[in-house]
């Protein structure tokens, strides 16, 4: 499928050429063809999916293929993001993951690659009618060495701020542009009633888009490739004190609601504070849209929903089009399956995986797909505006960041999660925090 340059997917291919420098119980759904699920037990292929917004896309294209592959079924098991993220690594550890391992790219799938726990898929990304399904900067996502580990399953994702039209025009507001702009609006917003951010802290993930913003924006993006590196001492960079120091400055000032902590994300709570008028912004991907379309269709469609990019910081180094997210989800085959769950899983990457059917319920359901012809279903669909954004933003980003607990190791992950939410709570100092990190770094 050609494309003419200058279109959205050649700009999209372009912009992200320096690529990689989701209720809470879970439940099962489908056949279990030989009574299991896990990659080698001899039964029929597996698949574990995210429950939440896009959770329908996933289950209604292998509901499709089983219906039409009555040998091939795949069991189907979707759990709640965190305990998702738990559940994998051990399972993946213990040989005993499904046959499409759910996962987000960087170091994660770098360790999966180490361990040879997931399938060399480089012939399958080579076929004509895969390879030329999906934008192929993001494809690239989902390889290590040179080699494809990974396809595409989910939406482009990057994180921007959505905010509440109806607050800030309560306040007299527009969106900042600034690190000091967005300081200013704290005290107003506080001043009206009104909680400035609302943040999932229970989940620790949602706060992480924090830190690597605030990294980029003040040091630009070498300061976390250095630490991707594994450069010593990486997290002693200033831009990464100056980070945390911003992040306990924000808190001290009354910038996230109360009790933050404790709120889900899972639940969407975080998300219905902003919707609510109870909080006026949020920094999130685009499952925030995801939930709100769901929860409060009309507060999207009545115009009461905005977006803007993360501010610049006065004097630093980043560039304000540097955008932090995922590039998408992806599909890993276990090499843990046995030879037929491994041939159903290409097959159904070869035939089903995100095609027209498939693409059209991820962008009915607020996720931009990253594949190729998507430019007319954009234009036709019921909110071409943000639906460009996300397009755009990620078409003209400069450096794209992963998602630090993907880009990183596990290990490191972990220690960032615990680190960063003790940064949240003032529990640390931002150098006691690089002090804990650098203790990561391997070598």
């Amino acid at each position: 499928m050609k494309t003419a340059v200058g279109s959205p997917r050649v700009l999209l291919a372009m912009g992200l050429a320096a690529l990689m420098t989701g209720v809470a119980a879970c439940g099962t759904s489908g056949p279990q063809p030989g009574g299991g699920t896990s990659g080698g037990d001899g039964g029929g292929p597996s698949a574990w999916i995210i429950s939440g917004v896009t959770e329908k896309a996933f289950q209604s294209s292998f509901d499709s293929w089983n219906a039409a592959h009555p040998q091939q079924k795949f069991a189907i098991q979707k759990f709640a993001n965190d305990p998702y993220k738990q559940k994998i690594r051990t399972a993946v550890g213990a040989r005993q993951a499904p046959t499409l391992i759910y996962g987000w790219g960087g170091g994660v799938l770098k360790s999966y690659v180490e361990a040879g726990s997931v399938e060399d898929l480089s012939d399958l990304a080579a076929d004509p009618a895969v390879k030329e399904r999906f934008l192929p900067a993001i494809a690239a996502a989902g390889t290590v060495d040179g080699k494809t580990y990974a396809v595409p399953n989910n939406g482009v994702k990057p994180v921007v701020i959505y905010y509440n039209k109806d607050m800030f025009a309560k306040i007299g507001a527009q969106p900042p542009k600034t690190w000091g702009e967005l300081m200013a609006l704290v005290p107003r917003f506080k001043s009206a009633g009104v909680a400035p951010f609302t943040v999932s802290g229970q989940a620790k993930w949602p706060l992480l888009p924090w830190l690597a913003y605030l990294i980029d924006r003040i040091g630009g993006p070498r300061v976390m490739n250095d630490v991707i590196a594994g450069k010593k001492d990486a997290w002693s960079d200033p831009a990464v004190t100056q980070a945390n120091q911003k992040i306990q400055q924000l808190v001290k000032a009354g910038g996230f609601v109360n009790g933050f902590s404790s709120i889900s994300t899972d639940s969407g709570a975080d998300v219905a504070l902003m919707y609510t008028g109870k909080a006026a912004m949020t920094l999130g991907l685009p499952a925030t849209y995801q939930t709100i379309k769901t929860a409060d269709p009309e507060f999207i469609s009545g115009g009461k929903l905005g977006y803007f990019p993360f501010p610049a910081v006065e004097g630093g180094k980043g560039d304000p089009a540097d955008v932090v997210g995922n590039p998408t989800n992806f599909w890993s085959i276990s090499s843990a399956a046995t030879p037929a769950q491994k041939q159903a899983a290409r097959d159904y990457i070869k035939s089903d995986l995100l095609n027209e059917k498939y693409a059209a319920e991820l962008l009915a359901a607020g996720n931009v797909p990253p594949v190729s012809g998507m430019e007319d279903a954009i234009a036709k669909s019921e909110d071409p505006a943000y639906f460009s954004m996300i397009y755009d933003v990620a078409a003209k980003a400069p450096n794209f960041q992963l998602s630090l607990d993907q880009a990183l190791a596990p290990e490191q992950a972990d220690k960032l999660l615990t680190g960063l939410q003790q940064i949240f709570l003032e529990q640390i100092t931002p150098e006691q925090f690089a002090a804990s990190m650098n203790a990561t770094i391997r070598g």
